[in-house]
């Protein structure tokens, strides 16, 4: 049996540097989604199965540090911060806020595959509030709770 994709949630308001980043991971075999705003990508995010999200800072409706920060509250997927603000003060607030990793604008397609597969090396952390989980590859067990989880996602 082959391993399934990792998924990566890109959340770009710019169509055209998401259509370069979609098609990036995609040519690398990854499952690649995209959300142009905030609000969108932690809705699409409280659903589960995400492994990593490349996440612009600028967004129009809700920023990219706000995003990151309201998304450590139930998740723990890695975050890589794609953005134009550049500066050592905007580099240090994301990476306080949450986000694993930070490149900057104009980036090169194949580094931010190679920080993608960085990210997926390493093993998946459960969210604060899934301490009582039992991890096992990409499934998760609460056997108190009688429930199972596979890549985040609730199974019924």
């Amino acid at each position: 049996m082959s391993e399934q994709p990792a998924r990566v949630l890109v959340v770009e308001d710019e169509a055209a540097i998401a259509d370069t980043v979609l098609y990036a991971l995609r040519s690398e075999g990854h499952a690649a989604e995209h959300c142009a705003l905030g609000r969108q990508a932690l809705e699409r995010l409280r659903g589960g199965g995400i492994d990593v999200v490349v996440l612009d800072v600028g967004l129009p409706d809700l920023g990219g540090f706000e995003v990151c920060r309201q998304l450590r509250t139930f998740s723990q997927v890695p975050v890589i911060c794609l953005t134009a603000r550049n500066d050592e003060f905007d580099r240090v607030l994301g990476l306080e806020l949450g986000a694993d990793d930070y490149a900057g604008k104009p980036f090169s397609p194949r580094e931010l595959v190679a920080r993608v597969r960085a990210r997926l090396r390493r093993p998946a952390q459960p969210a604060p509030a899934e301490a009582g989980w039992m991890r096992q590859g990409a499934f998760a067990i609460d056997r108190e709770g009688r429930r199972v989880r596979y890549r985040d996602v609730l199974l019924d």
